[in-house]
């Protein structure tokens, strides 16, 4: 039975994961079509679902809304989906703004807004989410703390400052969001676009005036601004040429259109999904949007778009990376109860070799289909760098683990993959999306797609080399069941990949000093990130270098693996969050808690291993 166990295991899992590889079917409301209409929003091709998630997670650090938070864990809460949500929001504002979808934690932003620290049931209130109706009433005061807040660096904000700024992001999203249908929005569109064309006209004047260095009407003049910049694009105007790629217009522009005696169908495509879902009609909604859907893929030079937006969509929920980040971590508990036996438990230690193979296969999916939908390298953002360590962290394992078969390199597979994932979440919770507009600077060639996948690489290698050094000091030093063959064999495997690392980190450095050459005019200018990947290069020059000088013998190897990882992690986000350089768009704020955090654990480690065992480790 034992031989068989492993298989049975993953197939279990495989079956798990491919119920999640879909979009959920929808009983009656067609709300997983809805999602799927395409939109250009923030400069980039979308589809509704993925707006809906991003200024959900804004808001609430998830990607569901929970309606009835206030329920205790024996009650059964209302959950929707974002792109439902999203939908009452849009076109039914009087109800979506009262969903207690704004999640609150500071103290300070709460007193600012007057809302209660403690759950009330009866009032149903949690104390940590509210509704966007609550916070209007101090709404005056949190904008006057935004902008004293914004002024500040993002290093020197307080934890207030830093919540005020967060939440006026999420609001801002959440703003744009509302302004998707436009005029279409009540579901009665001769109604509002009577009143709509009369703003327009208002906001004509006031522009025309500000031009002339005149008095104007600023309220109409900031209204007709807004509708200008912020609101997504949902109408295919026209085909286009593949070269210039397909046009889109806002629901202002339509209405542009409408006056030059233009048609504007997509208008009243919207109308009729407002009207319908405002009445309770799921047929004729389900209707209206499968008739906007055929009337974009009628259109020439918009097909494309339709099927990014699918991808996308699917790509959501299918969630490839966290599924496989749970995966990652059940292996690597089998792989670690697998060290404490003598051999009866060896199939725990095929179990997740196996398991880790369909976590590989799923985040190589996950790749594939990201580079489908952005059509740019693996690695562009601090959050594809994070998914794509992971990757490269479960390759090299796996194949450490098929040359020393210890349980060793799948673990180091699992948990790095685990590890590596969890930020990438983290990274997804602080922007709101995984899809961003790339900075003028990161403009696709060959050199950057080159020089950022080796440079990762040269990452990813330098932490599977400090994690295995991990592992023989815990192991050694505090565990005692180093056996004489494991001994040996891990300092050969961290000899090995820092090898690698020292190539693919100075080939990426030397790769990237010709995209800067291209880019800026000069191959090398001291500049902080590329001071970061020196310094890799350098530390895996000197480990080699004392390790082939007999001045490290396993011990220290294995100490000087493990402060890689500390210069590993500066390089990697600690010379982001300095914010000066031509790299600092990398930014992001409130990880430099966690930097010093595991840069004091790994340096502990090796602290630990020199005073506890004063002699090299020897087996036990």
């Amino acid at each position: 039975m034992k031989k068989w166990l492993p298989l049975i295991i993953t197939l279990i899992f495989v079956g798990w994961y491919a119920g999640k590889v879909r979009v959920p079917k929808d009983s009656d409301w067609a709300i997983g079509e809805f999602g799927r209409i395409p939109i250009v929003m923030d400069g980039r091709h979308m589809p509704i679902d993925t707006m809906a998630r991003t200024v959900l997670t804004l808001l609430r650090n998830k990607q569901d809304a929970n309606y009835e938070p206030w329920k205790g864990a024996f009650e059964k809460p209302r959950i929707v989906s974002a792109t439902e949500w999203a939908l009452e929001v849009m076109v039914q504002p009087e109800v979506g703004d009262t969903r207690p979808v704004i999640r609150i934690d500071n103290p300070d932003l709460k007193g600012l807004f007057d809302l209660s620290q403690e759950a009330d049931p009866e009032k149903h209130s949690d104390g940590k989410h509210f509704s966007w109706v609550q916070l209007q009433p101090k709404w005056d005061e949190f904008i006057s703390e935004v902008r004293r807040a914004s002024a500040k660096e993002g290093d020197k904000r307080t934890p207030y400052e830093q919540a005020l700024v967060r939440l006026a992001s999420g609001a801002e999203s959440y703003r744009k969001m509302k302004l998707t249908f436009g005029p279409a929005a009540s579901g009665d569109l001769a109604k509002s676009l009577v009143e709509y064309k009369a703003r327009v006209v208002a906001w004509r004047e006031a522009f025309k005036s500000s031009m002339q260095n005149q008095d104007y009407d600023e309220a109409a003049y900031m209204w007709g601004e807004e509708q200008r910049a912020s609101a997504a694009l949902i109408a295919p105007r026209k085909g286009a040429e593949k070269a210039s790629g397909s046009v889109w217009a806002s629901p202002f522009e339509e209405v542009l259109a409408l006056e030059r005696g233009e048609p504007a169908p997509t208008l009243a495509g919207y109308a009729d999904m407002a009207k319908t879902f405002r009445a309770g009609d799921r047929v004729g909604f389900a209707a209206a949007v499968r008739s906007h859907l055929d009337g974009i893929a009628a259109k020439d030079g918009f097909v494309a778009d339709l099927t990014k937006a699918a991808r996308e969509q699917l790509l959501s929920y299918s969630a490839p990376f966290y599924h496989g980040m749970v995966i990652a971590i059940i292996a690597a508990l089998m792989a670690i109860a697998s060290w404490f036996s003598t051999g009866g438990l060896e199939w725990m230690r095929r179990s997740a070799v196996q398991l880790m193979l369909l976590v590989l296969v799923i985040h190589t999916a996950g790749l594939i289909a990201r580079f489908m939908i952005e059509g740019r390298p693996p690695v562009t953002t601090l959050y594809t760098s994070a998914i794509f360590i992971g990757w490269a962290a479960a390759i090299f394992g796996l194949l450490l683990e098929r040359i020393y078969p210890f349980a060793i390199g799948v673990v180091v597979a699992a948990a790095m993959e685990f590890c590596s994932l969890f930020i990438a979440q983290y990274l997804q919770i602080q922007d709101g999306t995984t899809f961003k507009v790339l900075e003028p600077v990161l403009n696709t060639n060959f050199w950057l797609a080159t020089h950022v996948v080796m440079v990762t690489l040269g990452y990813a290698s330098t932490f599977v080399g400090g994690f295995i050094a991990v592992i023989y000091i815990v192991r050694g030093t505090f565990g005692g069941n180093l056996t004489p063959e494991l001994a040996k064999a891990l300092p050969r495997m961290v000899y090995a990949i820092i090898c690698f690392a020292t190539l693919f980190s100075f080939v990426g450095t030397v790769l990237g000093g010709l995209w800067a050459d291209q880019s800026w005019g000069r191959f090398w200018g001291w500049d902080v990130k590329e001071n970061g990947a020196l310094m890799i290069v350098l530390w895996n020059a000197i480990l080699l270098h004392a390790r082939w000088g007999g001045v490290l013998r396993e011990r220290g190897l294995m100490c000087c693996a493990i402060f890689g990882n500390v210069v590993t992690a500066w390089s990697w986000f600690g010379v982001n969050n300095l914010g000066i350089g031509l790299h600092s768009y990398g930014f992001t704020s409130g990880v430099m808690y966690a930097l010093v955090g595991f840069g004091v654990s790994q340096i502990a480690l090796i602290v630990s291993a020199l005073i506890i065992n004063k002699n090299p480790l020897k087996p036990a």
